[in-house]
């Protein structure tokens, strides 16, 4: 790879993990879930889920799995459907395959959703634009500082809280 190439690409790279940073509100005490925990909050809210493998491993990659997942995470999306109106379905959780990092999949912070046409006119005529992150997506910011990112087939959603549950 060129060397003019790799600069582009360490530069790409450290401007997404500042604007992730710029934009975090501070971390606090968390209440992690079971999968069973978390899953039944879920169906009382009546939001689905799906999994490639047909399962919920959290060391499989295909799997969906909500196994240590924060209860902000599962009170934002449960706000989400509440404030949108719209159908939501998680496709991925807490499972490996994610990007790593402290603000992670896999810490619970960040759940996969499928995307749909009330999801997408919700997310754009309520929250903020931030702007296209090269490499990730088109970045939209709640008022309560929870980062909503269109990545094409998808919806990440990055719950620093409950989003005013």
């Amino acid at each position: 790879m060129p060397r003019t190439v790799r600069r582009i690409l360490t530069l790409a790279a450290a401007l997404a993990a500042a604007l992730t940073l710029y934009v975090a509100p501070s971390a606090s005490a968390a209440t992690f879930l079971t999968h069973s925990q978390a899953t039944s909050q879920l169906s009382a809210a009546g939001i689905g889920w799906t999994s490639s493998g047909g399962c919920s491993d959290r060391n499989t990659s295909t799997c969906t799995s909500f196994e240590q997942v924060r209860q902000t995470t599962i009170s934002g999306i449960r706000t989400l459907k509440s404030a949108s109106g719209c159908a939501i379905t998680i496709t991925g959780g807490t499972e490996t395959g994610h990007s790593s990092g402290t603000y992670s999949h896999w810490n619970g912070y960040k759940l996969d959703i499928s995307k749909t046409t009330c999801v997408g006119k919700y997310i754009k005529n309520n929250f903020t634009y931030l702007g296209y992150v090269s490499g990730w997506g088109y970045q939209y910011k709640s008022g309560s500082g929870n980062l909503y990112t269109d990545e094409g087939n998808h919806w990440d959603i990055l719950y620093y809280n409950c989003g005013g549950c």
